[in-house]
């Protein structure tokens, strides 16, 4: 038997542009702005939660327990990147998955470059995100450096129906 037909839901839709408009257009801006300008990390707490959960391929997952470390994981990335030329960041590829309305998946390809436009590193990254009193918030931070410019090539999926396990 097949599903019944269900009309979209408006209140998904309005979530999806929400979340999609904070952290494309709002949280990337200011990222890329204090990333390129070196202006203070702490705006950050404005995107990233307490406790913040973070797992980069090649470091020791760690929990962010306070503001303060949330800041300073973040000024010490903008301080290597600076470093190395930082200007801004291109977006390969990206994928945003609503699961209600208070609950995201948000995945990018990161191209962080010079201004000449050499990169000085490229990353597929996943943020879960979850909206709280205080809006959206990103509570758990997945990556790894990649040389593909699709997120499609960058993780390695596997999906299975229960009836074939």
């Amino acid at each position: 038997m097949a599903p019944a037909a269900t009309t979209p839901d408006p209140k998904a839709k309005s979530a999806f542009d929400e979340v999609r408009a904070w952290f494309f257009e709002d949280y990337l801006q200011r990222w890329v702005k204090a990333g390129a300008a070196g202006t203070s990390p702490t705006f950050i707490t404005e995107y990233w939660g307490v406790p913040l959960w973070v797992g980069v391929e090649g470091h020791t997952p760690a929990v962010l327990l306070s503001a303060e470390a949330v800041i300073e994981f973040l000024d010490g990335m903008q301080t290597r990147l600076r470093a190395s030329g930082y200007s801004h960041t291109v977006v390969p590829d990206r994928r945003l998955t609503l699961f209600h309305d208070r609950g995201a998946a948000i995945e990018v390809i990161w191209s962080r470059r010079r201004a000449d436009e050499s990169e000085i590193e490229r990353l597929a990254v996943n943020f879960n995100c979850v909206k709280g009193e205080d809006g959206w918030r990103v509570i758990a931070i997945q990556g790894r450096p990649i040389d593909t410019l699709s997120l499609n090539e960058s993780w390695p999926v596997h999906q299975e129906a229960a009836e074939e396990r």
